[in-house]
């Protein structure tokens, strides 16, 4: 682990019990962070092609979903699962030196999967994500929520397909 890089700790809210498998509660963990990747398009693309590569076979092992966009500067994902593991998913995450800056902007019980269909859904490249607008602080909650509608409306043709 790089100790010289911040880690956030995903803890569940109190009183938690919103409905998943029995027994688990299941939660979403949508963040940003800043992206490392460097080269020409076609290196870039093969670095996001190894990290939705290593995802997806990690991810259903844990019972992980998700989503994951990335623009020249930013990477945005969601994750959904047991919280356990999203915490464990999201520890490794931290670690990964293709990315620094990693900030959190909602972690909290869900009573579906919007992305219970893909262990990594990979919406693509968006050419106006900027890691700066989304991190602002005070816009965490209003950003969560327009990180998921973004990943929502690009993978929903994806998924109607």
């Amino acid at each position: 682990m790089d100790m010289g890089r911040p880690h956030y700790a995903v803890h569940a809210p109190e009183g938690d019990d919103s409905p998943g498998a029995p027994g688990i509660s299941l939660h979403r963990l949508i963040y940003v962070s800043r992206n490392l990747l460097a080269g020409s398009p076609s290196e870039v693309e093969a670095g996001v092609l190894s990290i939705l590569k290593a995802s997806r076979h990690n991810n259903a092992r844990a019972g992980i979903t998700g989503a994951l966009l990335f623009s020249t500067d930013l990477f945005a994902q969601a994750l959904e699962g047991p919280l356990p593991a999203v915490q464990q998913v999201f520890e490794r995450i931290q670690c990964d030196e293709r990315h620094r800056n990693t900030v959190v902007l909602a972690c909290e019980p869900v009573a579906i999967r919007e992305f219970g269909a893909w262990s990594m859904a990979y919406a693509g490249q968006v050419e106006n994500g900027r890691y700066s607008a989304l991190t602002m602080p005070g816009t965490a909650s209003m950003e969560a929520r327009r990180v998921l509608e973004l990943l929502r409306r690009v993978l929903k043709p994806v998924h109607a397909g």
